[in-house]
């Protein structure tokens, strides 16, 4: 039988389009089935960016398949940690749970040029919060 996950993050954006998707796709890579991933959008959009498709493709890392989802509540209460992407997310607030805003610049409507410092200031982030994680399992 499995381990539980050690913790459940949640990445919120406004569409759940490019940068929340890019973090979950980092998230699931890196950690594997170790952290429960969920992403969702205040507004979600028709599909994920394909620019930051592109440039997870670059790196090993497929999200063609990701659907933008609607944030919920239940989503929110269901996660350990709720992390916002520098879009002022009205997000419900609830005891016990860890907000983090990650002031992204949004890759909306940008080439992978310019989606691809985003896509790796997103890597660098995402290893943080598992050695936070992991670190948190040793205390």
């Amino acid at each position: 039988m499995p381990a539980a996950p050690l913790a459940s993050v949640l990445f919120v954006c406004v569409h759940n389009a490019g940068r929340s998707q890019m973090a979950a796709g980092f998230l699931h890579h890196l950690a594997g089935d170790r952290i429960e991933v969920r992403s969702a959008g205040s507004t979600p959009g028709d599909q994920v960016n394909p620019a930051a498709v592109q440039a997870m493709q670059e790196v090993g890392i497929d999200i063609a398949d990701a659907k933008p989802k609607i944030l919920t509540t239940e989503a929110v209460q269901a996660s350990d940690y709720v992390i916002t992407m520098g879009c002022g997310d009205a997000c419900p607030i609830f005891p016990g749970k860890k907000y983090l805003d990650w002031a992204l610049e949004d890759p909306a409507g940008k080439g992978v040029e310019a989606v691809r410092p985003i896509r790796d200031e997103i890597k660098t982030r995402i290893e943080a919060l598992i050695a936070e994680i992991d670190a948190k399992q040793k205390t």
